[in-house]
């Protein structure tokens, strides 16, 4: 069995094709060859639609259902409360630039079955339609993808490959979120995110076409290799920040550390237009000094208290897990697909920075730190801060965990990818990767 990555349109051109219940025998002598099936029961009910009318009851309890699991793009690693689910008429567009994405919202289509994944990424989806042509989508958040399962296979269970469900790794093969991403000298954020297995074809200039576009921070790597995307070089940093419909193209900011306490000529209209994003429903990754933008806000500052001490380097980081995510973190490291770490609850770091003291814990949640040394390594709020939870629509994490590839190179003489000469995943890029696609996903609790 193996899956076909098409347009959902045309897809559902194939398998729907303007479906009655009569066209699969529910009235009239001729029930047609879907039910000389020896297990199924009956199909559909009177006044289904398209795909609705393909659902079949079978005997003895048997279901038929598809079942896979939702890895990152580079198929690397399993994506946990991925979304699954077969829609029963064309997907709607996902919008680009700061949005509401509420996980109540999240679906278009009028699924006819849906599911989220388990810490393992695995899922199986029960009462699918049956037969050819079946449309599956796999979300998180503004990631989607959407296949085609060639036969369902009635009162069965038809098992994709997870090549076929994982994240896409280009436009061609489903909607990637619009990044941002600022580089700096002390940390290289966009290897990391090159190694979730994004295609190096998206990532451009803010001229280029590429869903990932890279900005020149303060010391920061600040153009591409010479044989890739002509050399060209990165615009600065403050022209993203600066200037709000720029900011506002993206659905996600990334910034890396810059090793200084403010990012370079930040303006308060910039601070201003941060703050603007975020709480529209964009999405903000703030590498250590960029808790400038929590800092400088009046509306933030109140919510953390910073202490900037010496470096705590290496040290083995404990991980909250008395919250749902936090719990699901540190399971998900302990997977045997993860190997993340060794003990329950528990992170190994290098290169720990030590500036994050205390947080409001009522509008704040923690999510890793180092008790001992009063210190916060990753924490994250929803916003607006001051609205209801079912009114937040954003999300803004910092986070004091540098990217610990030590062979990765900064700065403008390590153009980028050349840069990125680092090989496998160490625990804490693991444990970020995980948080990204958290920062990724929709708002809970839903609306309502």
């Amino acid at each position: 069995m193996r899956c076909t990555s098409l347009p959902l349109a045309f897809a559902l051109s194939l398998s729907l094709g303007n479906l009655s219940c009569n066209d699969v025998g529910l009235s009239g002598g001729d029930v047609g060859p879907m039910f000389s099936h020896p297990d199924i029961v009956s199909m559909g009910y009177e006044g289904c639609k398209n795909l609705q009318c393909r659902q079949v009851s079978c005997k003895n309890s048997k279901v038929t259902s598809i079942s896979g699991r939702v890895n990152i793009p580079a198929g690397n690693l399993p994506i946990p409360g991925a979304y699954v689910y077969i829609p029963n008429s064309a997907l709607k567009p996902i919008t680009t630039g700061p949005s509401c994405e509420r996980c109540d919202t999240l679906f278009s289509g009028e699924p006819v079955a849906r599911t989220q994944t388990g810490l393992d990424g695995t899922f199986k989806l029960n009462n699918v339609p049956i037969g050819e042509n079946v449309p599956l989508v796999v979300q998180v958040g503004k990631w989607r993808r959407q296949i085609n399962v060639s036969y369902a296979e009635p009162c069965s269970d038809t098992v994709l490959p997870y090549e076929d469900t994982r994240l896409p790794r280009s436009q061609e093969e489903g909607n990637i979120p619009k990044i941002a991403l600022a580089t700096g000298g002390k940390d290289t954020l966009e290897c990391l995110v090159r190694r979730l297995g994004i295609a190096d074809s998206e990532f451009t200039l803010p001229s280029g076409s590429g869903r990932v576009n890279l900005y020149a921070g303060k010391e920061g790597t600040s153009a591409f290799s010479p044989t890739f995307n002509g050399g060209g070089m990165f615009p600065p940093a403050p022209s993203l920040w600066s200037n709000a419909t720029t900011l506002n193209s993206y659905d996600m900011f990334i910034g890396s550390c810059e090793g200084g306490g403010t990012p370079n000529n930040e303006t308060p209209q910039s601070i201003q237009n941060v703050f603007d994003f975020v709480n529209a429903g964009g999405r903000v990754f703030a590498s250590h000094y960029h808790h400038y933008w929590v800092r400088a806000q009046p509306a933030w500052s109140p919510l953390m208290t910073f202490n900037i001490r010496q470096d705590l380097l290496t040290v083995t980081a404990d991980i909250n897990t008395q919250f749902n995510r936090g719990s699901n973190l540190a399971n998900w490291l302990m997977d045997p697909a993860v190997s993340g770490s060794l003990t329950l609850g528990k992170l190994p770091l290098t290169l720990a920075q030590n500036t994050l003291q205390s947080v409001d814990t009522t509008k704040v949640q923690t999510w890793i730190t180092v008790p001992a040394s009063q210190n916060i390594q990753y924490v994250s709020f929803d916003t607006p801060t001051t609205a209801t939870d079912a009114q937040k629509c954003g999300r803004f994490v910092l986070s004091d965990i540098h990217v610990s590839s030590s062979s990765d190179q900064a700065g403008p003489l390590s153009p980028f990818p050349t840069g990125c000469i680092g090989t496998g995943l160490s625990p804490q890029e693991k444990a970020l990767i995980f948080l990204l696609f958290d920062l990724s996903s929709c708002i809970e609790p839903p609306i309502g």
